[in-house]
């Protein structure tokens, strides 16, 4: 490499070093992460877990900070919406504890609300409809496991109810006062129910996730367009609050990741042990 050349690689230096590349070394059959490694265990005198070279903030040029507006648009979107609502959460007015809690879900679907409570034939008919679907899901999961031999989804599907049960009853969430209920809704007849978070989402999720990674792609997009209809009427039936929602699709898609996690190691335990069954 000559004189040119190396000042022009010096350049090249990204904005955040450690996470923002311009260029990767892989192609060359080598990680950025594995010189990051090393350097910090080399050290500055030697010492492991020091790091090594110059501080990464002192390296940044303009150049590093349009490379990463222009090529890392999802990061600033997320920085500047982390500027916006610590502007909101600071200047936001707390809801008094004589008032029920504030949810946008609720809003958005009022006039939704106000059709299921003066309209009981269409709560209940989209009560049975919501339960069939729970059904659908129950049966998907658990069939992946005894029909198919595919244990994944029913063990994120065990992850997720018995996470769900702990923060459900260490945070018992009031009942919105104007909840329109259904004696064929699931859990079925008015009984009570964890709010915190909703297991109908998460295992609609999780049965999706599963569908998706075995190609059945007009399966998983049906679900996911039932689970979306299924959490405008939890809204609507002022089932769930709106953060329930929102949880309840994080929740699948972290235990479904940690079931995979789970059977991957298993699996891994047997290979070594030799004990793997052979299908």
């Amino acid at each position: 490499m000559n004189a040119a050349d190396a000042a022009s690689a010096t350049t090249t230096t990204t904005l955040l070093s450690s996470s923002f590349y311009k260029r990767s070394n892989k192609a060359n059959g080598e990680s950025n992460d594995v010189n990051v490694i090393a350097n910090k265990k080399i050290g500055v005198h030697g010492n492991a877990g020091v790091y090594h070279g110059k501080v990464s903030f002192m390296k940044w040029t303009l150049d590093d900070v349009v490379y990463v507006a222009r090529y890392h648009r999802i990061p600033c979107v997320f920085a500047a919406g982390l500027l916006f609502f610590m502007y909101v959460e600071y200047t936001l007015r707390m809801v008094p504890d004589s008032s029920p809690p504030f949810d946008l879900g609720f809003v958005v679907t009022r006039s939704f609300h106000r059709s299921l409570a003066s309209w009981p034939e269409l709560n209940t008919l989209l009560a049975a409809l919501n339960t069939v679907f729970v059904g659908m899901q129950s049966v998907y999961i658990i069939g992946t496991w005894l029909i198919e031999g595919r244990p994944r989804a029913s063990i994120a599907a065990l992850f997720m109810f018995t996470c769900r049960g702990i923060l459900g009853y260490s945070t018992q969430l009031p009942l919105p006062q104007e909840f329109v209920g259904s004696g064929v809704d699931f859990p079925v007849g008015n009984v009570s129910f964890f709010l915190f978070f909703s297991g109908h989402v998460a295992g609609s999720v999780i049965a999706s996730l599963d569908m998706r990674r075995m190609q059945r792609w007009e399966l998983a997009w049906l679900f996911d367009t039932l689970n979306v209809l299924q959490a405008v009427r939890l809204l609507g039936t002022r089932g769930h609050y709106t953060i329930d929602l929102a949880v309840g699709v994080g929740a699948g898609i972290l235990f479904d990741s940690l079931a995979g996690k789970y059977d991957e190691s298993k699996r891994k335990s047997a290979r070594v042990s030799g004990t793997m069954k052979l299908s």
